[in-house]
């Protein structure tokens, strides 16, 4: 005959089997677990409330992708015309991870759409394993000569992608932090044509800053390093990503990398498609919400997942600190909160994933907790999403 148990006792069992969750770190298999928001200490009514503003702060900009470019970028900079895939997107969606499980999820996870700038830490991350195997001696190293002549497909002038004495001092660091100030044209976007100012006449001529003197956010570099890590893999970086991250991490077959339609080489004796680090022109990582989650929690890890070190700790430590010209910036694309400016209501320790539309991978390391945002209409309205959030967690 059985015998109901004491509440004290049930109790107790629920809060070791808490505690054992946040205690042993849990990676998910092929297939995600969920947990009630109960099992991993979170109130149920608080985080419906945090879903239910994000669902009420979507986007308003409009849902194709091409349209919203056209009427964003295409606007305010010369030479903006799509040379690479677009699509229309999907509703508001979003995941919340806590050790490792999932305990929310709404809109469509499963929706393969444009994730813009987040593509950029897919870029660091095939760059970190290339560091991480000695592919790369030292981030402090110019990259020129890393980068001989690259012959275009079809048959066009040799690309030197560092050609004056100026660009042939920039380190991969420089590259990874967005402080090099490069100055070229690539795949047919010259650098001072992305996000120009007023005046973009005036930002074509100006004198260039010594290398990681300054940041700027800018598509065309990022597209210079995707380039340049081509030539050290010398393999098409969706394939070494699939191999060495995605692959490791469980992560769907349904996410594609694009490049441009002219953004082709020739790369011993075969025709490779140089990626595009976001979706500025069209292009970049096309990746449903699970898959990102799965990104942010190997981030929140510390590039480990399950027995594999597949980012050294050393590699994770690197792109978390701090740009000297932008604080609040690390390796691209991971987005700092040491100062509290991307988001005031969370702690200094959390980091972001981000793309525009908006797309985020926010990671909570003192929380052990991943929230993916896709389609919210700003850093200010996930801020809000993260203090509603943050109330919810229990103490």
């Amino acid at each position: 005959m059985a015998f109901a148990r004491p509440l004290a006792l049930v109790l107790g069992l629920a809060v070791a089997a808490t505690a054992a969750l946040a205690r042993e770190p849990y990676y998910p298999d092929a297939t995600w677990q969920h947990r009630a928001p109960a099992e991993v200490g979170i109130d149920a009514a608080k985080l419906k409330d945090a879903i239910d503003f994000a669902v009420s702060a979507e986007s308003r900009n409009p849902r194709d992708m091409a349209e919203d470019q056209r009427q964003s970028f295409g606007k305010r900079e010369p030479m903006a015309g799509i040379v690479g895939p677009m699509k229309v997107r999907g509703d508001m969606t979003g995941i919340v991870v806590r050790h490792g499980y999932i305990v929310a999820e709404w809109g469509d996870p499963a929706r393969v759409d444009m994730t813009h700038s987040v593509t950029k830490s897919f870029l660091s991350s095939v760059v970190g394993v290339a560091f991480d195997r000695g592919m790369i001696a030292s981030l402090d190293d110019p990259v020129a000569p890393y980068v001989p002549p690259v012959q275009p497909y079809p048959q066009g002038e040799l690309i030197d992608l560092f050609p004056t004495p100026r660009d042939k001092t920039i380190t991969w660091d420089h590259m990874l932090r967005q402080t090099s100030d490069w100055e070229g044209t690539l795949w047919g976007k010259p650098d001072w044509v992305d996000r120009p100012g007023a005046d973009p006449e005036k930002n074509r001529t100006r004198e260039r800053a010594a290398p990681g003197a300054t940041w700027k956010y800018n598509d065309t570099r990022v597209n210079a390093l995707a380039l340049a890590a081509l030539n050290v893999w010398r393999r098409p970086l969706p394939q070494v990503l699939k191999e060495t991250i995605m692959d490791p991490i469980g992560a769907s077959n349904t996410w594609r990398w694009f490049g441009y339609e002219n953004s082709f080489v020739v790369m011993d004796g075969a025709v490779m498609q140089s990626v595009s680090g976001g979706g500025h022109y069209g292009g970049g990582m096309f990746i449903n919400a699970y898959d990102m989650a799965r990104f942010g929690l190997l981030t929140l890890r510390g590039g480990r997942w399950k027995d594999r070190q597949l980012l050294s700790k050393r590699w994770v430590e690197l792109a978390l600190t701090p740009t000297a010209p932008n604080r609040g910036y690390g390796f691209m694309n991971w987005f700092l909160n040491v100062d509290q400016k991307l988001f005031p209501n969370a702690a200094p320790d959390v980091y972001a994933h981000v793309g525009n539309g908006v797309n985020l991978v926010i990671v909570d390391r003192g929380h052990d907790l991943v929230a993916v945002l896709r389609w919210i209409d700003s850093n200010k309205s996930a801020d809000e999403f993260l203090r509603r959030l943050a109330a919810a967690l229990n103490p």
